[in-house]
């Protein structure tokens, strides 16, 4: 994610499942753009467990200060 949503930047300052949650709505919006882009990386978000974990897992790591 380019730019951290507001509710993510509130939420990584209180507890870190409040954080964890308000990024995986975010990133479930980018992956939604994604849809119109990259058709094959949406369908693996979505149909892929251990995908959507490891792309989730990886942004919240890369965006957590």
């Amino acid at each position: 994610m380019t730019a951290d949503p507001p509710a993510y930047q509130n939420a990584k300052k209180n507890t870190p499942n409040a954080a964890r949650l308000e990024h995986d709505n975010a990133l479930k919006n980018v992956m939604l753009t994604l849809l119109k882009d990259d058709t094959q990386v949406y369908k693996q978000f979505v149909e892929n467990e251990s995908f959507r974990r490891f792309v989730a897992d990886t942004v919240f790591v890369l965006t957590s200060d």
